[in-house]
């Protein structure tokens, strides 16, 4: 049964990747001003915990 279960899960998961479509970059905004800067970094990790 829990074959079953973990089978469907994973079915929805996969069917639900790429559901929006293809992925759309973001539009370039104008530079910044001088002395004025903005900038971001990091990572990002997504998963399924269980």
């Amino acid at each position: 049964m829990k074959v079953r279960v973990m089978l469907v899960v994973a079915l929805v998961a996969l069917a639900g990747c790429g559901a929006d479509g293809d992925p759309i970059p973001p539009e370039k905004d104008e530079p910044a001003g001088p002395g004025l800067r903005f900038q971001v970094n990091g990572k990002v990790e997504m998963g399924i915990a269980g």
